[in-house]
């Protein structure tokens, strides 16, 4: 009988270490010189919140083709403390500050960087459990390889391709993805990423589209932990109305996000695929060298973590400086 209990607890203990933790001058700008407020996508969302540096709100303004500025978003979620159908369900808030810039390097290269920081809550039952710092910088560029000649056609084409890296600067814990759903209540995710990205602006009379896709390729981290690769894609339809001294762009658009499985420790993790199809409405209002945006998205369609977690909505909010 001591030996059959001997083995049952060699053969469970066994089983806890070969399990993986589970993962949890607006007058200056001419129509065809503007940058759309696209739908790109940070990247950054990383199964849904943890270093969002733009989500789907994209990395450029619609009236300041050039600037820098403050940009804050809000991004609410439902999701499950657990994986069985009784764990009760938690609200979470991802609140993120971003310091961007867009700058011009010759006449057809463009860089773009994002600092953000970071302050998340969910409310448990017991209390609340807050996080907050520095998130992961992105460093981007892109480079213009077709551009109609400005003020000579009708309809303005304007193709972009580029790429850049998502640094390991914001702090990533593995204690906090226990028992969690939602991977992506981190800081940042402790990895170096690489991002691919293509954006299409067509203009006509006073009417835009844009339209970005972005895919970014997750590296494990220091913690054995890896993100799934991301894909996200977007399209804006804009109209421009201008008085003596403001501008206003009201939007309407439409993006999604593809999120593919995560690993941790060489192992599939469950519950940490998915995709949302959001739809998306805003404005943007310039004067002289400033401009003000917000724009809100809200889900159409969404699978995240096989229906354990739920997005609710996401708010933007903008304030930049041509340069």
């Amino acid at each position: 009988m001591k030996n059959k209990i001997l083995l049952l607890v060699i053969l469970v203990g066994q089983h806890i270490i070969a399990t993986p933790l589970p993962k949890n001058k607006i007058s200056q700008f001419t129509f065809q010189k503007m940058q759309l407020e696209a739908s790109m996508m940070e990247e950054d969302c990383d199964a849904c919140g943890c270093s969002a540096a733009g989500g789907s709100m994209g990395f450029s303004s619609m009236l300041n083709n050039n600037f820098v500025g403050v940009r804050y978003f809000y991004q609410s979620y439902t999701s499950r403390d657990g994986d069985f159908n009784n764990s009760p369900w938690i609200d979470e808030n991802f609140h993120t500050t971003q310091i961007w810039a867009r700058i011009p390097i010759g006449s057809k290269i463009q860089l773009t960087a994002l600092l953000p920081y970071q302050d998340h809550t969910r409310q448990y039952a017991a209390g609340p459990e807050n996080i907050s710092g520095l998130g992961d910088v992105t460093i981007m560029a892109t480079y213009t390889v077709l551009e109609s000649i400005k003020d000579s056609v009708v309809l303005y084409n304007r193709v972009q391709l580029g790429g850049g890296f998502k640094l390991p600067t914001g702090k990533f814990d593995a204690i906090s993805n226990t028992g969690s759903v939602n991977q992506g209540f981190q800081v940042g995710t402790g990895s170096l990423d690489y991002l691919l990205l293509a954006e299409h602006q067509l203009s006509w009379g006073k009417w835009g589209l844009n339209t970005m896709i972005n895919y970014n390729i997750k590296s494990e981290n220091k913690k054995d932990y890896k993100y799934g690769n991301q894909f996200n894609y977007g399209s804006t339809l804009f109209y421009m109305l201008k008085s003596d001294r403001m501008t206003y762009v009201p939007q309407l658009g439409i993006a999604g996000e593809v999120y593919k499985t995560n690993w941790q420790r060489g192992q599939k993790l469950p519950n940490t695929a998915g995709d949302i199809f959001f739809s998306k409405i805003g404005v943007e209002i310039g004067r002289d060298k400033f401009s003000f945006g917000v724009n809100v998205m809200l889900p159409i369609n969404q699978n995240l973590a096989s229906g354990l977690m739920k997005s609710n909505y996401r708010l933007g909010v903008n304030l930049n400086y041509s340069l």
